[in-house]
């Protein structure tokens, strides 16, 4: 099983990131999949998530209308799309793969993301 984050990086505030979360060695379709993040010295936030039929997608209120989260299942391949972003979105971003049934979820290691002028 591998989750793979890649796209972060460092912008300046009001810039825009698109990360992208590469996955293989488990059926993606049957996952919901979330979005998290962890700030230096802080703990682990969830961001946004999706069902696992991209059906809904749902988002902490610190980046509703700024962040949009996606799936193409063909690819196995979760995005989210970043903009406006600001100095406390810096963070390690990470993404999680939650059964919808019973089994065991798995975790990327993460993409740093900064902003800063």
């Amino acid at each position: 099983v591998r989750l793979v984050e890649s796209g972060g990086g460092m912008v300046q505030p009001g810039g825009s990131l698109r990360l992208s979360c590469a996955t293989s060695g488990f059926i993606f379709s049957n996952y919901d999949m979330i979005w998290g993040r962890q700030a230096p010295g802080k703990d682990p936030e969830w961001v946004s998530g999706i069902y696992n039929n991209g059906a809904r997608t749902y988002y902490t209120d610190s980046v509703k209308g700024r962040f949009t989260m996606s799936r193409d299942n063909a690819k196995n391949t979760l995005y989210l799309e970043m903009n406006s972003l600001k100095p406390e979105d810096t963070a390690l971003y990470f993404c999680k793969a939650r059964p919808v049934r019973n089994g065991l979820e798995y975790w990327g290691q993460g993409t740093q993301v900064t902003v800063s002028s």
